[in-house]
């Protein structure tokens, strides 16, 4: 009888680990947005400014940008003196001029992302913004935008681009650096 209870009580066990860790085996999504939002409040270099409500979407929109590589062209230079990666120093962005665009890629340089006077980022509402990289189409100009890599970035859900635009908002403004 202690031998059955025993086997029971194994199978039952087992079972039951089966189905807790079998949604990540099937392919259901794992929610990894807390341990993002918590790992982009890290990674910002500048002070934010966010209203309580736009707290998550603030810090996501900070570790999207802040391993996108969205500094490396919209900041010039990217790096702080004595922190440039590339050459083997511990890395620091250049705060100074964060996102304020001016770097140059022959005739194209890159625009300035910190917030207008108005608080749009790159003086772009949400929607332009959206259209902006989903598409390519520069909404000041109408040109096709041949250096950033929207068709890449215009793969990102809904969700993600408004956090993106969230977090731009929330930086520093600053002069345009070009």
């Amino acid at each position: 009888m202690k031998r059955r209870a025993a086997f029971l009580f194994l199978c039952s066990t087992i079972f039951a680990m089966a189905y807790a860790v079998a949604p990540a085996y099937a392919g259901e999504p794992i929610n990894y947005e807390p341990a993002r939002i918590w790992k982009g409040f890290q990674l910002a270099p500048v002070p934010l400014t966010y209203k309580l409500e736009n707290r998550n979407l603030v810090g996501l929109g900070s570790y999207i940008v802040n391993t996108s590589g969205c500094n490396d062209c919209h900041t010039a230079p990217s790096f702080a003196e004595g922190g440039n990666p590339f050459n083997g120093e511990p890395e620091k962005i250049n705060t100074a001029v964060y996102l304020a665009g001016g770097q140059f890629f022959g005739p194209f340089v890159s625009k300035n992302l910190t917030p207008d006077a108005t608080g749009k980022p790159a003086g772009l509402t949400y929607g332009e913004f959206k259209t902006l990289l989903r598409t390519g189409h520069d909404p000041d100009t109408g040109q096709l935008l041949q250096v950033m890599p929207w068709p890449a970035f215009g793969k990102w859900n809904d969700h993600d681009m408004l956090a993106v635009y969230n977090y731009l908002r929330a930086i520093p403004p600053l002069p345009n650096n070009y």
